[in-house]
């Protein structure tokens, strides 16, 4: 196990390529009807995307993703994930896979949107979708 966060990425994009894809789809239709680039509303984000993700059966399958990335990296959980915190995490920049194992906490975000942050902090931030799904892997 001596890269296990490139080991985690190159699992995640040789076989769980559908899984990006299905939260590409999700955040793109969120996005549709905005008049704008961004929005200020983090609860049609999030929510949206929850909602979204769990009609697309992507919400229920991510839980899987985390077994198979943990296994592929050689470690293994102390527990059964499931599609909910603390290992499942749906937030305004997209799902958060999360798990401990021996080295320390893995991390895996499907960012779909960016937090874009007004110089007045009395503006609310905004929530901008990016060009496709970035996934990253951390091992903290």
């Amino acid at each position: 196990m001596s890269y296990p966060v490139r080991s985690a990425r190159q699992r995640i994009q040789a076989e769980h390529a559908a899984v990006v894809e299905g939260v590409d789809r999700v955040a793109t239709r969120i996005a549709e009807p905005w008049d704008t680039a961004r929005t200020t509303d983090r609860n049609a984000v999030v929510d949206g995307l929850h909602e979204g993700l769990e009609m697309a059966g992507v919400l229920e399958y991510l839980p899987r993703v985390l077994v198979d990335v943990v296994e592929a990296i050689g470690c293994e959980l102390r527990a059964q994930p499931v599609a909910a915190p603390p290992y499942v995490v749906v937030t305004s920049c997209g799902p958060i896979l999360r798990a401990t194992i021996d080295p320390g906490r893995l991390v895996i975000r499907f960012d779909a949107f960016e937090v874009v942050r007004n110089c007045d902090p009395r503006q609310p931030p905004a929530y901008r979708r990016q060009d496709g799904v970035r996934v990253h892997v951390s091992l903290e």
